[in-house]
This record gives C-alpha cells, structure tokens and sequence, in this order.
C-alpha cells in the first residue's frame, strides 16, 4: 500500500519493502536542500520504536523495522508528517582532500568524456577538480558516497554497455553524479581517473569514512594520456 499526500508530482511516496523495511520516496529535485531533509527525516525517524535504522537515500529513506509495527499507518504518517515540518539538518562537516590521477589506465574513458561535452580534456580535469562536493548519501556498496555538486558542462549520460568490473579507487561520472568505487565492481559510469583511498574499514566505527554531509575535494596528482 502506497500512502501519499494529495496531489502526484509534488506528493512524497511510502511504499512496503517486504515485511520489515519501509521506503519514503521524497517530492522534488536532487538537491542539497532536499537532501538535508532526508537526513533530518533519518535522525528523527531513528528515534521511534520499531525503527532498527534508518537509512538515508538519493531523495528517499528506508527504514528497518524490527519488529514491524502492529499499525503501519500511524508510522507512515509520522513520515509524511516530518517531511512537512521542512526541517533540515546541517551537520558539521568533515572535508577530505582527495589526490586523483585523471586519465591514462585509471581513467580510460577521460578522452570519451571530453569528446561527448565539447570539452579538451584539460577542461574536464579542471572543471571536474574545481568544486567543492558534499556527500548526498552513503550506499550502493560498502562505504561508497553519492556526491552532489558536479558542474552541469561534465554531464554524461551512463554507458550504453555496462563495465563489467572497475577496481576500487575509481572515479567515475554519469549524469549529474560522480564518485569514487570503494571496492570492485561493475559499473554503467564513466571512468575518469583513479584514487588511492579506503572509504570502508569494517574494523573501524563507523566502518565508512564519510557521512552524509560531509565534503569531498578532488586535487590533481596528474594527467595521463
């Protein structure tokens, strides 16, 4: 069962993952405001009873429940609820600095990107290295970080044939995205360049490095032919 707030294009969706997961799907763009109100939606919601966790998304949120609630509506209401509040949450961030070598074998497809935005490969570098990203959402695989703040000229639509494997360390973009893989694994994006960097420890606590908020800057080791 889907519960909505009237209306289709500006209405949050909550639907059922299973027995024991609900997803909240938020209204609106990808955007750090809407993002900041997914994170303060997840601290909010990690508080209620039968909420195992609360796992914030790209514009949505899933909650693990355990056990699953006698009345589901009421929990679903206390969703659409708080999303209405317009809270957001600013938490204070941490800023790591990142060292890329752009192109050459840990960047393959640095020329095609340049090739398919009208750009010279210098420009995709410095476009690409100029901004300051915040991490949207931590997920996908283990400690891997969905940035948000990539220059509209990079944008690139996701690879027609999927990678089947790219190592960790990847830089990658697609769309409005880009991100460094935090392990092997297959990948529709586009490889642009390579990091020497672990984003997951599970020995440590947390075991992921970053957290939603946090700020990630690129810095040019290099640039490979």
């Amino acid at each position: 069962m889907n519960l909505a707030l009237s209306g289709t294009n500006s209405a949050p969706r909550i639907s059922h993952l299973g027995t024991s997961a609900i997803l909240f799907e938020a209204p609106g763009e990808l955007n750090l405001a809407n993002q900041r109100r997914i994170w303060a939606l997840a601290e909010r919601a990690s508080t209620w009873p039968n909420v195992r966790e609360a796992v914030p998304g790209l514009t949505n949120l899933m909650l693990i429940l355990d056990p699953p609630p006698r009345d589901p509506d009421a929990l679903k209401q206390l969703l659409l609820d708080g999303w209405a509040s317009g809270e957001e949450l600013h938490p204070k961030p941490k800023t790591l600095k990142i060292p890329i070598v752009y192109g050459g074998e840990g960047g393959p497809h640095l020329r095609d990107v340049a090739e398919g935005t009208g750009l010279s490969v210098d420009e995709v570098v410095r476009l690409h290295s100029q901004p300051t990203y915040t991490v949207y959402a931590v997920g996908q695989h283990a400690g891997y970080c969905y940035l948000g703040g990539l220059n509209p000229r990079l944008f690139m639509p996701r690879r027609k044939v999927p990678l089947v494997s790219i190592p960790a360390g990847s830089l990658s973009i697609a769309g409005m995205q880009t991100g460094v893989s935090a392990s092997r694994g297959p990948s529709g994006w586009h490889t642009i360049g390579r990091a020497e960097i672990s984003f997951f420890d599970p020995t440590n606590r947390p075991p992921a490095r970053l957290k939603p908020g946090d700020i990630v800057q690129f810095v040019v080791e290099g640039i490979l032919e």
